[in-house]
């Protein structure tokens, strides 16, 4: 097996900074805690930003200074969020690559968001893949339902493979109207795609609120990568608010370990995703 590529998502779109203090929403809090992320073991970072109200924003000025300054300061892999809130306009949503991250989401399919629908409908899916493919971004697909699966594999099928021909996919479970998370859905995801992705598909897992843990160790045991962040989970354990969100890549980093696939460092992971830099 491979070490264990870590990724933190530090912010999100949904949790609410005068609930949660610690939430990084300015640059300033984004590039401390990228910092702090990167010397506990992460290797990219998923970016969703704030506006002054704390409110979530696609402003591509903000965008573009974020990826600048995450790149003077840390060596991580930045993957902008393509997805931004569920209220987001699609043109907003593929703008997100005019900043020019290393790595970009994509959601394959639409999905119930607790009371909202996260829309992305089939030509948008293939607009933003093709885009990535111009301009040499990365995606990490992004897979909330079992049959997202079953999409990607139509997309690669009639679309063709991912800049540096990597497929790198990232389970999203746990949340209110999409696959359960809990292991047994692993085990369920990681089959099928083992069954109709292309051979040597990695995948990473990762599990909202108190799915964490579940989720954490079911792909390690399935030979999967992960991530975490304040932007699935702000608990630590019950009662106890997360600290911060190298607390949360320590751990994840501390329970690679104990599996034998320590986190592996920013260099090796360009390699793996096959990244435009890697070299």
């Amino acid at each position: 097996m491979t070490g264990t590529l870590i990724t933190v998502a530090p912010t999100g779109a949904e949790v609410d900074k005068r609930e949660v203090p610690v939430l990084p929403v300015t640059l300033e809090e984004l590039v401390d805690t990228a910092a702090k992320c990167e010397r506990a073991g992460a290797s990219i970072i998923h970016v969703h930003l704030r506006d002054d109200q704390a409110a979530p924003t696609l402003d591509p000025v903000r965008l573009r200074d974020a990826v600048a300054a995450l790149r003077e300061t840390t060596d991580l892999i930045v993957q902008l969020s393509t997805g931004g809130s569920v209220h987001d306009p699609e043109e907003a949503r593929l703008a997100v690559l005019d900043a020019e991250p290393d790595m970009a989401s994509c959601t394959m399919g639409t999905v119930n968001f607790g009371g909202d629908v996260f829309m992305n409908r089939w030509d948008f899916i293939v607009e933003l893949h093709e885009r990535m493919i111009e301009r040499a971004v990365v995606p990490e697909y992004e897979l909330f339902d079992i049959g997202h699966v079953a999409s990607l594999e139509r997309l690669l099928g009639q679309h063709g493979l991912p800049f540096g021909d990597h497929v790198h996919v990232d389970f999203v479970l746990g949340v209110p109207g999409g696959a359960a998370g809990d292991a047994s859905t692993v085990t369920a995801f990681a089959e099928a795609v083992r069954r109709y992705l292309p051979e040597g598909t990695t995948f990473s897992a990762t599990g909202i609120g108190r799915t964490t843990l579940p989720v954490m160790f079911a792909s390690l045991a399935h030979g999967g990568h992960l991530r975490v962040g304040m932007e699935d989970t702000v608990s630590f354990a019950r009662r106890r608010p997360v600290a911060g969100n190298d607390q949360l890549v320590a751990r994840a980093a501390e329970a690679a370990a104990l599996a034998q696939r320590p986190a592996i460092t920013t260099v090796e992971a360009r390699k793996l995703l096959r990244m435009r830099d890697a070299d």
